[in-house]
C-alpha cells in the first residue's frame, strides 16, 4: 500500500526545475509587455529571445533529467502564448502598427490567435507528430522574427526605416500568422543530438556561429529567424516534392 501511495503521489506531483523554467519564460515576456508598454521597444524585444533561451532549456532540461510530464507540456504552451504570441503582438502594434488602426490591430490580433492556435494543435498532435520536423512555424520563431525586426531596423539608414518598416511589419504579422497555422515542414532541431559527440568541424562551426551572432546580434539574428522561415517554403514545395518520386522508386524496387 505505501509503494502504490508514493506511486500515486509521483504522477500528481510536477517537477519543480522544469517548470520553474518555464515560469521564468513566461515572467520574462510578461516583462517584454510592460517594456513595450513604457516605450522600451529594444528591451521588450531582448525580453522575448531571453524567453526563448529559456524556452528552449526547459525541454532539454526534462529530457535529460527524465522529468518531462504532461503538466509541463500545457504548461509550456501556456508560457509560450505569452512570451511568443501576447507580447510580439502588442510590441509590434505600439512599435509601428497603430498608424494602421484598425487594419494593424487586426493583423496583431491574429498574429496572437493563430499562435494560439498552433499551440493548441502541436498539443493535441504529440503523441503522433514526427521528431524530426514541425508542421507549421514554431510559434517560439515566429514571435522571435518580429522581436529580432525591432533590433534589425537601428542597423538600417533612418530613411529606410520611415520608408520600409511598417509595411514589413504589416506583411510579416500576416504572413508568420499564416505560417504558423500551415501544414508547411520546418525542421524541429530536437534529434540533433546536442549533448552527443559530433565531429570537430561540427564544434568549430557552432563556434564560429556563435562568435558572429555575438559580435552583431541586432545585425544578424533577424537574417538567421528569416532564413529559417524561409526554408520551410523551400523545403516543403521545392525540395519534398522532388524527394517524394526518389523515395517511391526506391520502395518499388525493394519489392520487386
Amino acid at each position: 500500500m505505501d509503494e502504490q501511495r508514493k506511486s500515486s503521489l509521483r504522477r500528481r506531483g510536477v517537477y519543480i526545475l522544469p517548470n520553474l523554467m518555464t515560469t521564468a519564460s513566461m515572467f520574462a515576456g510578461f516583462l517584454g509587455m510592460t517594456m513595450a508598454i513604457n516605450g522600451a521597444y529594444e528591451s521588450a524585444a531582448w525580453a522575448v529571445l531571453v524567453s526563448c533561451v529559456l524556452d528552449g532549456l526547459d525541454g532539454k532540461i526534462a529530457r535529460l533529467t527524465h522529468t518531462a510530464s504532461e503538466f509541463g507540456v500545457q504548461l509550456d504552451s501556456l508560457a509560450d502564448l505569452v512570451a511568443f504570441g501576447v507580447t510580439p503582438a502588442l510590441l509590434t502594434y505600439l512599435w509601428q502598427l497603430r498608424a494602421y488602426g484598425r487594419l494593424g490591430l487586426m493583423a496583431c490580433f491574429l498574429f496572437m490567435a493563430c499562435a494560439a492556435l498552433r499551440l493548441a494543435r502541436f498539443n493535441v498532435q504529440t503523441s503522433s507528430a514526427g521528431k524530426l520536423l514541425f508542421t507549421g512555424l514554431p510559434t517560439p520563431a515566429a514571435g522571435c522574427t518580429l522581436a529580432t525586426l525591432v533590433l534589425f531596423h537601428e542597423t538600417l539608414p533612418p530613411s529606410a526605416v520611415h520608408a520600409i518598416m511598417a509595411p514589413l511589419c504589416l506583411i510579416l504579422a500576416y504572413g508568420l500568422s499564416f505560417l504558423m497555422v500551415s501544414k508547411i515542414r520546418y525542421f524541429a532541431f530536437k534529434e540533433y543530438g546536442w549533448f552527443k559527440a559530433h565531429a570537430m568541424g561540427s564544434l568549430v562551426t557552432a563556434v564560429l556561429l556563435f562568435v558572429l551572432v555575438a559580435s552583431e546580434p541586432a545585425l544578424l539574428l533577424f537574417p538567421i529567424f528569416a532564413f529559417y522561415m524561409v526554408s520551410g517554403i523551400v523545403y516543403t514545395f521545392i525540395v519534398l516534392p522532388r524527394r517524394r518520386p526518389r523515395l517511391l522508386g526506391d520502395q518499388s524496387q525493394g519489392l520487386s
